[in-house]
């Protein structure tokens, strides 16, 4: 029996890297038909939701037609994809091989459309960031990314977490580096990767009687008067403060809330004299009259995440992409 398993194993494999290959193939690929690349487009989607229900939402059908459609391919390969449960779907051993190769194929057809259609001017790439998060790391990928594909105009967004949301939902962003917790509900049609974590710091005024001490003892912020960001602009800020200090039976006592740019709360800051809650990434933004304060002991994490369309990313984009998670990697 094992062997047996073994041997269906191999021959899903080598079906799969056979099709692959023939898709791969510039010559090939000029005979595919516009429901061949649909049914990978159709298996992207549902391998990189790891369900029918959210792939069919994101792509306007209803779940009934995009199974039937996955299955066809299933049928055409001669080997099975997904391992369907009640309610996600995991990739076979085949299938993991076939889903990285068919993003490649999608990325291919798509440039090879654009190049028909005589789109060759120099690509606009559209990334929207935090810049509480990014802005030491994104300028060293900046300039790899220019040396590596100079014809590719970058347009970089500072935006706030609403921003990112709306901007990257309506397909408006081409990649979103962003704190995880800003994206909590998920935006259709973009899968993340984790870059790396933040630690939560004070930032406070350097005059700040606080300033002096090397730490801040976490028990400090019972009642201290702080500064934050408003809803408007960032929904989660004021509710992921309150859950940091929860275990401590800490509640965070807001005096300001800022509904503008990071620039309005550090002045905020200045003229309250007060302090706020953010992540240690943010130091690579301060004016020198504000000072970055570590707690004691350290709180949860938060993570940083960068995101791609999952349908027909570009192929620039997930060099970006690439590049970001090499360099945050190494540090």
């Amino acid at each position: 029996m094992l062997r047996m398993h073994r041997l269906r194993i191999r021959h899903q494999r080598e079906t799969a890297q056979c099709l692959v290959s023939w898709l791969a193939h510039p010559f090939r690929l000029s005979y595919l038909l516009p429901m061949d690349l649909r049914h990978l487009r159709y298996f992207v989607a549902v391998a990189s939701h790891g369900s029918f229900n959210r792939a069919a939402e994101i792509l306007h059908l209803t779940q009934p037609p995009l199974s039937r459609q996955v299955k066809d391919l299933e049928d055409e390969l001669g080997v099975t994809l997904l391992v369907r449960g009640s309610n996600s779907v995991k990739l076979t051993e085949a299938g993991e091989l076939f889903y990285e190769e068919a993003r490649e194929v999608l990325a291919r057809a798509d440039d090879a459309v654009r190049r028909v259609r005589g789109e060759t001017g120099k690509e606009i790439l559209r990334v929207g960031y935090s810049s509480s998060i990014t802005t030491g790391i994104i300028a060293t990928v900046l300039a790899k990314f220019q040396a590596a594909a100079p014809r590719v105009r970058i347009e970089l967004s500072d935006l706030s977490s609403r921003e990112i949301n709306e901007m990257a939902g309506e397909g408006r962003l081409d990649l979103v580096i962003t704190p995880r917790i800003s994206v909590a509900k998920g935006i259709p049609g973009f899968q993340w990767t984790e870059l790396h974590r933040w630690q939560p710091v004070l930032v406070l005024t350097a005059r700040h009687p606080l300033a002096k001490l090397k730490r801040i003892p976490v028990a400090r912020l019972d009642g201290l008067p702080l500064i934050g960001l408003a809803k408007d602009n960032s929904p989660e800020y004021v509710t992921s403060a309150r859950e940091l200090l929860k275990p401590f039976g800490i509640t965070p006592r807001f005096v300001s809330l800022v509904n503008d740019s990071f620039s309005t709360l550090f002045v905020e800051l200045e003229a309250q004299n007060a302090a706020a809650i953010l992540v240690e990434g943010i130091v690579g933004i301060l004016p020198q009259t504000l000072v970055v304060m570590p707690f004691t002991p350290k709180l949860a994490s938060f993570p940083v995440v960068i995101g791609l369309p999952v349908l027909r990313p570009k192929p620039h984009a997930e060099m970006f992409a690439r590049l970001m998670i090499e360099e945050a990697r190494s540090q």
